[in-house]
């Protein structure tokens, strides 16, 4: 029998530096959206998988028809620790449309299953996405708590003690929550997420699908310590934004009072694509993903970006694994490492 539902205070969402059983991801499986590269992608995958397992299980959605496929695939990039769920999707975002874990008072895990709507409906069908919390709460028999607030994972960073950092042009976005106020949001991601304090950022950066994601822009590193993309070029798209956001930090706080200590994590140089839907590609090394021992950080085969931002990185996670993975062929469709990953706390 499953256990009651756990709301507010009796809930914590732990920071994602904290012990991890797992990590989620949906595969790709649609020729339409990857414009011929399907191959390719399904390749970055499986290399992806190859350096999560051996920190955490690699846990993948995706309908039974591709399980033959994928295991081959896997087992051939030397990845033993994977498991695969009958969980059919429409896309691959799974920080975004999948269950956001969060600890009960009992120490046991509940899902968050917030409603998705992929990105204020800019990409259909998203039915099938949408589902994924409550297959995922099913399989692992956890109690699943819902909420008609449109959501997406990457929407939000928490630092473990009930901070949360979000953007306005994404949760109060008339795409996605059309009528609803900040208080009333703040309210819910309180009686979802145990939260006690949000803080609002602006909007995101240049050639971003979702409005303005905060885990390309700004990332806790501990609880009291976060990065935060800055650009320098004041002729960059980016630059006007995210100099707003950074002169906003200077105000955050913890819920006991604690400044914040904010470290810059620079931009690379511009990922441009030709005859594409996105001009300028959303490429951030904040998209980074904490998985146990390692960190695995989006890089763009940029020599000198790429190590500035992962010896920044290094210093933030002293005793870690800071792994560049080529994020070049996630990025044109608008994400990259944390974007397709979800974790499962142990």
């Amino acid at each position: 029998m499953k256990k009651n539902i756990m709301y507010g205070k009796d809930l914590r969402w732990p920071a994602e530096w904290e012990q991890q059983e797992a990590v989620w991801l949906s595969w790709p499986h649609r020729e339409d959206l990857w414009q011929g590269g399907l191959n390719e992608l399904t390749e970055h995958y499986a290399q992806l998988a190859a350096v999560i397992a051996p920190h955490a299980q690699v846990r993948i959605n995706a309908a039974s028809a591709l399980h033959g496929s994928i295991r081959t695939l896997l087992q051939a990039k030397g990845v033993q620790n994977f498991a695969l769920y009958n969980h059919p999707t429409d896309d691959v975002w799974c920080r975004d449309h999948g269950g956001i874990f969060v600890r009960r008072s009992d120490g046991s895990l509940q899902i968050a299953d917030w409603t998705f709507n992929a990105w204020g409906g800019k990409f259909a069908p998203w039915n099938l996405d949408n589902e994924i919390p409550q297959r995922m709460a099913d399989t692992l028999q956890l109690p699943r708590q819902c909420s008609n607030i449109i959501l997406e994972g990457g929407a939000i960073e928490g630092n473990g003690e009930g901070l949360i950092i979000t953007t306005e042009a994404v949760l109060l976005n008339p795409n996605r929550n059309p009528g609803i106020t900040k208080a009333e949001i703040e309210a819910e991601l309180h009686r979802m997420m145990g939260t006690e304090q949000v803080f609002w950022l602006g909007s995101g950066i240049e050639g971003d699908d979702t409005d303005g994601h905060i885990d390309d822009m700004v990332r806790f590193v501990n609880h009291e310590a976060v990065v935060s993309i800055v650009e320098t070029d004041t002729h960059s798209p980016h630059y006007r934004q995210l100099a707003e956001n950074n002169e906003r930090l200077q105000d955050l706080r913890t819920p006991s009072g604690h400044n914040v200590e904010i470290v810059p994590l620079p931009m690379p140089k511009p990922l441009v694509a030709h005859d594409w839907r996105l001009e300028q590609l959303p490429a951030s090394y904040a998209n980074f993903l904490i998985c146990n021992g390692a960190v695995i950080v989006p890089i763009f085969c940029q020599e000198r970006e790429d190590d500035r931002a992962l010896g920044i990185l290094r210093e933030c996670f002293p005793g870690k694994q800071v792994i560049g993975v080529d994020a070049r062929r996630l990025v044109i469709e608008g994400g990259a490492i944390h974007c397709i990953t979800q974790q499962q706390p142990l």
